[in-house]
């Protein structure tokens, strides 16, 4: 059998049946210093899709990092199918201070695909965009809730391109969820290149959650396993009954409080059932939350003190 070809990225190659760090880099600091990607290429030795994860496009976002790290910790590139581009740390500025943002507070998941002289977010999307999504057929973005929230395992994507929805479906979390694209994401400029894009959703800013982090090391080696990129591995627990959502929508604070929950993520509610209350500081109820819809808590708020319009529970209305 032919050794298959190396594989470029930055200005290095890769050879097959190898595995190799790479640093792109992206900027120097005004102390001098450099501030790359760092990337890690397993390219095996035989064909097969290549395939790229990546986490903390939002530098709070810690768990997929774990994730990443955690999936490949038993690949190997001799046994391997195809390529697998791992990119633990996108924001890598905002990582290494805590920050969802980058220091000129852009949005990097609202920057793509970016531009070779735009803002250093565009910058990071278009060196992204270049140098890993070009050279690959699936992605899987992996994120977490925003800050002071919190986030059921999902796959969040477009459960109508029926491949899409296979590789959702692989993915086993106990939710998917049929999610527009956004416009300036990493999955809308992936999918308009011609990839197939899940999003991991799971957990909270800079925490690190086991049980999600499990989903998500399981649902990565899944999609691989369906991609024959790697092989089934035995099952060891019970199948995971995946819960399909097409919309959902945050029940908001009608007033303003200190507030008790007393929903979990996971639960199903009802149309009208109570799922917590607001009070004042002496501890006097001011006001109820109720459920506006039935549905499954994908997501919940972890502030305490809630203002009036304010998101308190994320309910995804399942098919």
């Amino acid at each position: 059998m032919a050794l298959r070809e190396s594989f470029a990225i930055g200005n290095v190659r890769v050879r097959a049946g190898s595995t190799k760090e790479v640093e792109l880099p992206i900027t120097r600091l005004v102390t001098g210093g450099d501030v790359s990607l760092p990337v890690r290429v397993v390219h095996g030795r035989e064909d097969g899709p290549t395939v790229w994860v990546n986490a903390a496009i939002h530098g709070d976002e810690v768990m997929g990092v774990e994730v990443i790290r955690q999936a490949m910790a038993t690949l190997s590139a001799r046994t391997f199918r195809g390529t697998l581009v791992a990119v633990p740390v996108v924001n890598v500025l905002g990582f290494m201070t805590g920050d969802r943002y980058l220091p000129d507070r852009r949005d990097l998941n609202r920057s793509f695909p970016g531009s070779a002289r735009g803002s250093l977010a565009s910058r990071i999307a278009h060196l992204f965009m270049t140098e890993v999504v070009s050279k690959c057929d699936v992605g899987l973005d992996l994120h977490t809730a925003a800050d002071r929230r919190a986030n059921l395992p999902q796959i969040r994507a477009d459960l109508d391109d029926p491949r899409t929805r296979g590789l959702a479906e692989a993915f086993g979390a106990p939710v998917m969820l049929h999610a527009r694209l956004r416009d300036g994401s990493l999955r809308q400029a992936a999918r308009d290149r011609g990839a197939t894009v899940l999003l991991y959703e799971a957990g909270e800013a800079l925490r690190f959650d086991e049980d999600a982090i499990a989903v998500g090391v399981r649902g990565v080696r899944r999609v691989l396993a369906s991609l024959g990129m790697i092989d089934d591995e035995p099952a060891t627990e019970a199948p995971v009954e995946v819960v399909e959502a097409r919309a959902s929508s945050w029940v908001r604070a009608r007033g303003t409080g200190i507030l008790h929950l007393d929903v979990h993520l996971g639960e199903w509610v009802e149309e009208g059932q109570r799922l917590g209350g607001l009070s004042d500081t002496f501890g006097r109820r001011v006001r109820l939350v109720h459920a506006d819809r039935p549905g499954i808590a994908i997501g919940l708020t972890r502030a305490p003190i809630v203002n009036a319009g304010d998101a308190l529970v994320h309910v995804a209305t399942p098919v």
